[in-house]
């Protein structure tokens, strides 16, 4: 059985309940984690201890808090006075987590469903998605992190374009899949608004709402946006639902059609920002 998972964001102890709950087996089922795996909660450690003890039965997306961490262990960024990630960086195996987080995946299928941690912008359909997500999953994995991650950050290009060429193109791949909410019509992408669809600025929509988007046709899951709650339509899955600010953590189990929701409340809970 597959099972979709909404933020995790260092709530480990909520992970292993909501896996208790779904009766997890890993010789049997397979888990998707849908990014932003650490920060904010209390055991950003030991939710990746946790992930990589499941094996090749869970599959984990990378969200900006998780390229967050990667930047600040390579001193590209300081750390935030709300980060909970010096368990990581103190820990004397913290190079082989470290390696560990940078195999994870930037979109991917699962039963049917194209999975992203943040939106898809219109032009984009689910091959191009994988497409895109793929070139920056090289250079995550490969020689040129260092020289990548200090050109990570930035809000433009504002839009994407096929001829965008090197840290533009790449920046732009990231923005649109661990930070997306709002874009308009055109692709053109927001990133000052964090609040639910309904504040949407002037000629923005939720990026999910654009009818002419490519993936208009195909499922799409992905978590990031906790002010949204749980979606849960036929062709879209929201799965934030703000565990670590006082919410659930969100298990879907998807296959074969069927369609279940498990939920676990979380007991670690920071206050909202």
């Amino acid at each position: 059985m597959h099972y979709l998972i909404g933020d995790l964001q260092g709530c480990c102890d909520a992970l292993d309940r909501l896996l208790a709950e779904i009766g997890f087996s890993a010789s049997r089922d397979h888990v998707h984690v849908l990014g932003d795996l650490v920060n904010r909660g209390p055991g950003s450690l030991a939710t990746l201890q946790r992930l990589h003890a499941l094996g090749s039965s869970a599959t984990v997306l990378l969200g900006n808090h998780d390229l967050h961490l990667l930047a600040v262990a390579h001193g590209v960024r300081p750390p935030h006075r709300r980060d909970t990630l010096d368990d990581i960086l103190a820990h004397p195996q913290r190079e082989a987590w470290l390696a560990w987080l940078r195999q994870g995946r930037l979109a991917d299928m699962a039963c049917g469903w194209l999975l992203v941690h943040a939106g898809v912008v219109p032009a984009w359909d689910a091959a191009s998605t994988l497409a895109r997500a793929a070139e920056v999953e090289a250079v995550l994995q490969g020689p040129a992190l260092a020289e990548f991650l200090p050109r990570m950050y930035g809000n433009t290009p504002a839009r994407w374009s096929d001829d965008l060429t090197g840290a533009d193109r790449l920046r732009c791949i990231v923005n649109v899949l661990t930070r997306l909410r709002f874009c308009a019509a055109d692709g053109t992408l927001e990133f000052d608004t964090k609040e639910g669809a309904d504040a949407a600025p002037p000629g923005f929509a939720p990026w999910f709402e654009h009818p002419q988007r490519a993936t208009a046709g195909q499922p799409v899951a992905f978590g990031h946006w906790s002010t949204l709650g749980l979606i849960n339509r036929p062709d879209l899955l929201a799965l934030d639902t703000g565990c670590v600010w006082g919410g659930a953590l969100t298990a879907v189990r998807v296959e074969g059609g069927r369609r279940e929701v498990t939920q676990v409340r979380c007991t670690q809970a920071q206050a909202p920002c």
